[in-house]
């Protein structure tokens, strides 16, 4: 399978604060990979990195040569004095063929905002015009930073039903940031929670069932609400070693040829006797 990005040991902040620390990423072709954790835990940083808008104070990135990047933002402003249609959006920062522009409007479902100002779109159009603008590029990752924030359930379901679709059709690999947690169980290929550094890693099935996962965030919709709001707030032993004093499970899942693996790290004051469900 071919490697689209690769990230080892990445640190990134600001104003001498670290936001991330020591975090090892990729996605490999035709994945859906979803990053997952609280508010400031560096999601939206590592999307920068990896996008290339911010520089890594550590660690190396590499691309796939000539790799063609979707990006859909979490949000972008446009002066609402400016007289800007959609077809005409779609054209920056360079005009498409309108047959090509014509079938991605179809293919997210805005064929009748052609002509519509941006300014007068809902959350969903919007967001669903910003999806047609990255896949003009033909892209072989598509990032979706918080892509259905601001949309009600039904029109995020609908939102996500045609990533897969997308990814079904197109064969691109597809890197979300979500706190939706039961989309994310059920329409993504890997999970990382991330919180400065990657609390978690591995398949939805294989994360929710590990003895850390459980021990951090609890069982059943309960856990999925616990890691909505999880706040990490825990301390790490640093006199030796890497600096983090935690518990390590590997498991192993094999199926349908492929070998998945998680990496579940367990914060010291957890119970890992917790029992299964």
């Amino acid at each position: 399978m071919t490697r689209l990005i690769e990230g080892r040991g990445l640190a990134a902040g600001f104003g001498g604060t670290d936001v991330l620390s020591g975090v090892d990423f990729h996605i490999d072709a035709g994945e859906i990979v979803t990053i997952v954790g609280p508010n400031g835990s560096g999601k939206s940083t590592l999307m920068r990195l990896l996008v290339g808008a911010v520089r890594p104070r550590s660690g190396t990135i590499t691309r796939a040569p000539g790799l063609r990047l979707g990006y859909v933002p979490q949000k972008l402003s446009i002066d609402p004095t400016l007289p800007l249609t959609v077809t005409r959006f779609l054209d920056l920062p360079r005009p498409s063929p309108r047959a090509k522009k014509a079938a991605m409007m179809e293919r997210c479902g805005i064929t009748d905002l052609t002509h519509h100002p941006m300014t007068g779109l809902s959350g969903g159009q919007y967001q669903r015009v910003l999806l047609a603008r990255a896949l003009l590029v033909q892209p072989q990752l598509l990032m979706l930073d918080e892509a259905t924030q601001g949309m009600d359930q039904r029109g995020s379901a609908g939102f996500y039903a045609l990533i897969e679709e997308l990814r079904r059709d197109l064969g691109l690999a597809v890197l979300m940031v979500s706190h939706e947690l039961h989309v994310v169980m059920s329409a993504s290929d890997r999970v990382i929670c991330l919180n400065g550094h990657v609390c978690c890693e591995g398949t939805p099935e294989i994360v929710r069932s590990a003895p850390e996962y459980r021990a951090l965030f609890g069982t059943g919709t309960q856990g999925t609400l616990a890691l909505y709001r999880h706040e990490h707030d825990h301390s790490h032993d640093h006199a030796g070693g890497d600096g983090h004093d935690h518990g390590h499970d590997h498991a192993h899942h094999h199926g349908q040829g492929h070998h998945a693996h998680a990496h579940a790290h367990a914060d010291k004051h957890a119970d890992p006797a917790e029992p299964a469900e």
